[in-house]
């Protein structure tokens, strides 16, 4: 680190030279070589002098040569960029197959812990452009401003995804329609819009911020070598999960919940509390969640599972009992049963953006079974 830099470009200057020398030494004429040979020699004589001056000299020198039998040819810098991004494009799927996948989080189950697509209707028009680019670099919020143009009815709401990743809704009338930056879910659930409404020319559609659900990376590569641990914040997939319908374009979603049963755990609710083993269950996330001190509001009967208190579950062999940390608003086991071994992806790792509230590493409770 304390070498000087032009003694740093000069080896390796020289390295490249003896490269160089090994790939062409059949195509190289006797003449050519010999001055490759002569100036490295020079090179080498002024770097043990410690000769500066001398140094650049003969580098330059070098360098000239080099260039001189090996000319700069567009394609050359096509060949190169493309390796480049090929060798990018590899690593990035290497990482995310088996070290880090980016997920996204659509819904509100898991609230406040982690949000999911939050919808926040207003009367008042979006702020200036400035402002907006700024709260969807910090906040990941985006601002929606549909007015109608005519008196209409709303016959559907379609969805529509680019790079399966950003969710627009198209709204068909029977004389406009409009593409709007929101998952059909949300126009329903936070703005009231929805089939069959009646709009009136100049009327408000849907007016507002949607601050978009929290985007995390899930750590694929340790479930390889340990245990889950009850209370990981988990991704799995919904494969062979009767209740959970595929989506037709992406196939069976991902779901992203705190891992509240482990194999031979024995669990029931009895609100606000989660029993594990016939305890409470511990754990940072898990108390939070019974403390029942808004905005968390406890763990609530289930539907198919762990629905009368006094009726507990033992989770199966090779099973993962999943719950919402907002256990209100949550599909999760109490309706659908455990989750199998096999479909479990990673422990939720960190929130990468946006980059407030819930920016940095997602805290796990990991206690042994």
């Amino acid at each position: 680190m304390f070498t000087s830099r032009h003694v740093k470009h000069s080896r390796l200057l020289l390295r490249h030279a003896r490269k160089y020398l090994r790939y062409k030494d059949d195509r190289l004429s006797a003449s050519d070589r010999e001055q490759i040979v002569a100036e490295m020699k020079s090179l080498r004589e002024a770097l043990r002098d410690r000769d500066r001056a001398r140094v650049h000299s003969t580098a330059d020198t070098l360098d000239k040569t080099l260039h001189r039998l090996t000319p700069v040819t567009w394609e050359s810098h096509w060949r190169e960029n493309c390796e480049v991004i090929l060798v990018a494009i590899v690593v990035a799927v290497g990482i995310r197959s088996y070290f880090l996948q980016p997920f996204k989080i659509p819904t509100g189950s898991m609230q406040p812990t982690l949000n999911g697509i939050i919808g926040h209707p207003t009367a008042d028009p979006p702020p200036n452009i400035l402002r907006q680019i700024g709260e969807f670099i910090v906040l990941g919020r985006n601002y929606i401003n549909v007015i109608s143009r005519e008196d209409d009815q709303v016959f559907e709401i379609v969805p529509k995804r680019i790079l399966f990743f950003f969710t627009f809704s198209r709204l068909i009338g029977q004389r406009q329609n409009f593409l709007v930056y929101a998952s059909p879910d949300t126009l329903s659930h936070d703005f009231n819009v929805f089939p069959g409404r009646v709009y009136h020319r100049g009327e408000i559609i849907a007016r507002g911020a949607i601050d978009t659900g929290d985007q995390v990376f899930v750590d694929k590569f340790s479930y390889n070598f340990v245990k889950p641990h009850r209370g990981d914040v988990f991704v799995f997939r919904t494969d062979h999960i009767p209740a959970i319908r595929p989506d037709p374009e992406t196939g069976p979603p991902f779901y992203i919940k705190r891992l509240a049963g482990l194999p031979g755990d024995t669990l029931r609710i009895d609100p606000p509390f989660l029993y594990v083993n016939g305890k409470k269950a511990e754990g940072f996330g898990f108390e939070r969640v019974m403390s029942a001190k808004p905005p968390y509001r406890g763990y609530a009967p289930g539907k198919e599972y762990l629905s009368p208190p006094d009726r507990p579950y033992t989770v199966p062999k090779d099973g993962y009992f999943a719950l919402g940390d907002n256990s209100y608003n949550s599909f999760d086991s109490r309706y659908w049963g455990p989750v199998p071994q096999q479909n479990l992806v990673g422990r939720g790792l960190l929130v990468y953006w946006p980059f407030y509230p819930h920016w940095g590493l997602i805290r796990q409770d990991q206690f042994k079974r």
